[in-house]
């Protein structure tokens, strides 16, 4: 059996190309979008769409090679970070912060994954919680993160230095453009060559090592890739809210974006949007219950792992294939 065989035979449904109800489902969801300002709190859908950027982010590595990182916030916070900085203190305009914060969770994706990827299982999650609370303590001690207090009043700035950002319908645009931009990225990368041999790894880790594959350098590149769109995520957080804090980094932010990978579908396209966007909507209606937020966030949880067990968009999935939509 040849190396290309766990490539050019993906499970089925794992290649299908575009019909017209995908493509027409799609444009939907982008009018959609499009349209949602106009009815919806824009700084909420801005929210919204940075964790689903997250969450996506964070399902190329559980979804599709099996690892389940319980520091996943340590790239989102600290692109934050040096976005903010990057933006206030050196005056860069907002797409050079955002590079350099990109740029920076990829750096740690690599230091990160370089060492996690050694191990599988608990102790894979163990080693990436173990650093994201190292780096946590020391942005508690660190000069320019002003501890407790954060980064605050970050400047949006003119993208490109002709788009004025602090005009809300222009940042949420910018945002949406970004979100659409890297999902379509995972969405090739998944349904590439390189993504069926990431499947081909969280299936049957041994049968890919027989066959020739470099099992750990696909783990690493796969883990760079998440790292660096959870920065992106954690960046456009930063200008949108004008604001990088603790919270940011903090290991409960790692613990939400599993929850909502897990309760939109691990494994899907559309899964961790659904999820993100569900997580947010319950802090924010239910802001005022105080305490009570994460009580009715680990109910919903129970009930979807008891009667959605592949999450929402991952029992929907047959439904919406029979129809031609790949979800």
């Amino acid at each position: 059996m040849a190396k290309q065989d766990i490539v050019t035979a993906p499970a089925a449904g794992d290649r299908i190309k575009p019909t017209s109800r995908q493509t027409l489902f799609v444009l939907a969801l982008l009018v959609l979008a499009l349209l949602a300002p106009l009815g919806i709190y824009p700084v909420f859908l801005m929210k919204g769409l940075c964790f689903a950027l997250f969450a996506s982010a964070f399902n190329l590595l559980l979804g599709y090679v099996g690892l389940l990182s319980f520091g996943h916030a340590v790239f989102f916070g600290w692109s934050a970070y040096v976005t903010a900085h990057a933006a206030k203190e050196w005056g860069l305009t907002p797409e050079l912060a955002i590079l350099c914060g990109v740029a920076l969770s990829a750096a740690m994706g690599l230091v990160v994954g370089g060492l996690a990827i050694r191990r599988q299982g608990i102790y894979f999650a163990m080693i990436t919680l173990a650093l994201a609370q190292l780096m946590f303590f020391l942005a508690v001690q660190a000069p320019f993160t002003h501890g407790e207090d954060g980064i605050q009043g970050v400047p949006r700035g003119y993208l490109f230095g002709l788009i004025d950002l602090n005009n809300m319908m222009y940042m949420y645009y910018f945002v949406l453009a970004v979100f659409v931009a890297a999902l379509l990225f995972l969405y090739r990368v998944v349904h590439s060559p390189f993504g069926q041999v990431l499947k081909a790894i969280r299936d049957n880790e041994p049968r890919a090592i027989s066959l020739g594959y470099h099992v750990d350098r696909y783990k690493l590149i796969a883990f760079v890739l998440s790292a660096s769109l959870a920065g992106l995520a954690g960046s456009l957080k930063s200008v949108v809210f004008q604001l990088a804090s603790l919270a940011d980094v903090h290991w409960h932010t790692s613990g939400e974006v599993v929850l909502m990978t897990l309760l939109g579908g691990v494994g899907t396209v559309f899964g961790p949007t659904v999820g993100a966007f569900l997580v947010v909507t319950i802090q924010n209606y239910f802001s005022e219950a105080g305490s009570w937020v994460t009580i009715i966030q680990g109910v919903i949880f129970v009930i979807c792992v008891l009667a959605f067990r592949s999450g929402i968009v991952g029992v929907l999935a047959p439904w919406l294939k029979k129809r031609g939509i790949q979800a």
